[in-house]
């Protein structure tokens, strides 16, 4: 008999051998909890590069106050963030990128409104849900205004009133097509005016905010940033802010309530947000981290530049903020009976 099998055979080995059994059924259950312990459970999160989604091109505010915290949280963690920028379809195709990604927190989402609070009003099928999203943190908000054209026969917003309820239907005013924001935002104030008004779609804020400096439509209601560089010029003058108060991008024009029309809440926001089920403790750490970013002088400063107030909301406020939108804007979308494929 060879020595293999003499040892096989051993009368030490026999007795030890269901004891070694055992050990190899027992083993993987003592040490496989230990190795599969998630990064976060420990506070080591995160352990590799994380990515932002942002679903909208590169260039616009999106892409940059994205950026900007971006740049902070990757500063604060010692680990690249990378800025994904992923557009198409109102920003549902990079939602749909973040809701379907693992729940680790390596994969967020910075958005503005629509994926998160107005796209399931506004679309007919999406391939996400935008509520289950994990709200982290409210970034930013760009306020929307009412801008006219300069040579209007209205100064404020009271006798735009009067003069859109005069000429019912005739005063006209600009946007980037039903459902855009500005579209939007416009249905509410003819809505909560009490006014008819006749829409001129164009391809972008840009195109309709040329067409009103230059007098060929009378209204235009969207982003302040957009329209700054136009007030600026005193090719188109500003009437009415709808912000509950007035915006430091403007102080001198008046609020919502003061405009008489407290209700009139409309502006482009920025958040950041997490696949379904991200654990409590990995959010909690992106929105603390996001908030100290959002106390930082140069990033309120370059905020500011992009014409965005920083805001800061934690994830409860945030998910709050969420609802309400939602609620805003869908009652909007139903009064206009506005679907999009």
């Amino acid at each position: 008999m060879n020595t293999v099998l003499r040892l096989a055979f051993s009368p030490l080995l026999l007795a030890i051998l269901p004891a070694l059994m055992v050990l190899a059924l027992v083993a993987p259950a003592l040490v496989t909890p230990a190795l599969m312990t998630p990064a976060w459970a420990d506070g080591q999160w995160p352990q590799k590069p994380v990515r932002i989604v942002v679903p909208f091109p590169g260039g616009g505010s999106a892409d940059a106050l994205c950026r900007i915290v971006g740049e902070k949280l990757s500063a604060a963690w010692n680990q690249p963030v990378i800025v994904d920028n992923r557009p198409g379809a109102g920003g549902n195709v990079g939602a749909a990128i973040v809701f379907h990604a693992a729940d680790d927190g390596h994969t967020l989402l910075c958005s503005p409104p629509g994926p998160l609070a107005v796209n399931q009003s506004l679309y007919k099928t999406l391939e996400y849900d935008p509520p289950k999203f994990v709200p982290i943190a409210t970034l930013a908000l760009v306020p929307h205004v009412i801008v006219a054209r300069r040579d209007l026969p209205a100064n404020s917003v009271k006798e735009l009133i009067a003069y859109a309820r005069a000429n019912a239907g005739k005063v006209t005013y600009a946007s980037e097509g039903g459902g855009s924001a500005s579209y939007l935002s416009t249905q509410m104030f003819a809505t909560l005016a009490g006014v008819e008004l006749s829409h001129v779609p164009y391809k972008g804020e840009g195109p309709a905010l040329v067409a009103l400096a230059a007098g060929r439509v009378d209204l235009f209601i969207g982003s302040i940033a957009a329209a700054l560089r136009f007030q600026k010029s005193r090719d188109v003058k500003f009437l009415g802010v709808a912000t509950p108060k007035r915006s430091p991008i403007a102080p001198a024009v008046p609020d919502a309530a003061e405009i008489g029309l407290p209700n009139l809440i409309s502006g482009t926001w920025f958040a950041l947000a997490a696949p379904p089920g991200t654990p409590a403790t990995i959010v909690d750490k992106v929105s603390a981290a996001a908030m100290a970013a959002l106390k930082l002088e140069d990033v309120r400063t370059k905020f500011l530049a992009h014409s965005a107030e920083p805001i800061g909301r934690s994830p409860a406020a945030t998910a709050a903020f969420f609802k309400e939108e939602e609620a805003r804007w869908s009652g909007v979308i139903k009064s206009a009976n506005v679907t999009l494929e």
